[in-house]
């Protein structure tokens, strides 16, 4: 390994480390009613529309240490970027959702922001963001929802037409965004949801979402996934919310991996994204696939690991992928990275064709 990766793979597992270690302090120093301040929370939380300028960096190799490998499981790595900004509220990206060309996307940050723009590539490359947007997350009364207490950690995104979704993990609590009514400056409405889904641990539920689009099993639901909310057996609990069949279910639960998002094929294979930490082995990711079909209340479902990824590949705290499809008829998946508003971690975007 290289003086540069060994680096890397050092400052990454510091930063996740420390990270780790954090949480962990902070949880055992607060009543477990009383949540960490608000204050320090939301420090980097858009506050008003604005128009940013991210940089972009290559990443021509996923696996530095061999350079002319590309396939990795059953995906096929396409192109990667490493996004900084001198704007203050860029980051903690942990949704993303992108048109039908994969060019106009949508992203949300962990602090109540919005994040809009277009990838540009040359020859099915990405190489740079253009007319990137952050906005702040508006309430009912058209405010930031930053304004309440503890309603800021916006980890899950779903998108079916103009009808958006996000879901707040500290509070476990999902709002819905009708874009046809000003896009990211849409007023917010809060989603009645299961009472189950209120007792999710604290700062481990509500993690990723799926909207079920029509032509489809379970059209018209909502599927949302805890990260590690676990039913008795301690597999993942997941909800089914709204549609033809609403309830819950488990997804199984192995090496410890938790759920931090999900993306819907037109295949009707449900992608789950995974990730894990040690100090032993850093940060690992997963994708496991799951089918539609298999998913009703009360169900166990489970699923193969379609592709795996550690600290010797370029990653980082792996948070959203979200899936479109080429006119050439290619599936490909795009994910984006979390990286804590720390200057230890990355921002990454990653691209890779599904070639199984």
């Amino acid at each position: 390994m290289s003086t540069h990766q060994s680096r890397r793979s050092f400052i990454s597992h510091a930063a996740a480390g420390f990270s780790t270690l954090a949480i962990s302090r902070l949880a055992q120093a607060q009543p477990t009613t009383e949540p960490p301040p608000r204050p320090a929370q939301i420090e980097h939380a858009v506050t008003e529309p604005v128009g940013i300028e991210v940089n972009a960096r290559s990443i021509p190799n996923f696996e530095p240490r061999d350079r002319s490998r590309v396939r990795f499981g059953s995906l096929q790595y396409r192109s990667g970027l490493v996004l900084t900004s001198p704007y203050r509220g860029f980051g903690g990206l942990s949704g993303i959702r992108l048109d039908a060309k994969g060019e106009r996307f949508l992203a949300i940050s962990d602090q109540g922001g919005w994040f809009t723009g277009r990838i540009r590539y040359s020859g099915g490359r990405m190489t740079a963001l253009d007319d990137v947007e952050a906005s702040p997350m508006l309430n009912a009364e058209g405010r930031p929802i930053t304004e309440k207490r503890l309603w800021y950690d916006t980890e899950s995104l779903a998108r079916d037409g103009n009808v958006v979704y996000v879901g707040l993990e500290r509070v476990n609590q999902i709002m819905r965004f009708d874009f046809s009514k000003g896009g990211t400056r849409a007023r917010g409405d809060v989603l009645p949801t299961p009472p189950a889904m209120r007792k999710l641990p604290y700062n481990k539920g509500l993690e990723a979402m799926v909207a079920v689009p029509k032509g489809q099993p379970l059209a018209g639901t909502l599927i949302a996934f805890s990260e590690r909310g676990l039913d008795a057996d301690g597999n993942l609990v997941a909800f089914l919310i709204g549609g033809p069949a609403p309830g819950q279910f488990s997804v199984r639960r192995t090496d410890k991996f938790d759920i931090s998002d999900a993306t819907l094929l037109p295949s009707g294979e449900l992608l789950i994204l995974e990730r894990k930490f040690s100090w032993f082995t850093g940060i690992n990711i997963r994708i496991r696939a799951i089918p539609l079909k298999s998913i009703v209340p009360n169900a166990l479902v489970d699923g193969p690991a379609l592709f795996n990824a550690d600290l010797g590949h370029e990653v980082d705290n792996m948070e959203g992928i979200d899936a479109h499809v080429t006119p050439e008829g290619e599936t490909v998946l795009t994910m984006v990275s979390d990286d804590n508003f720390s200057m230890l971690q990355r921002t990454l975007l990653l691209q890779f064709t599904l070639v199984e």
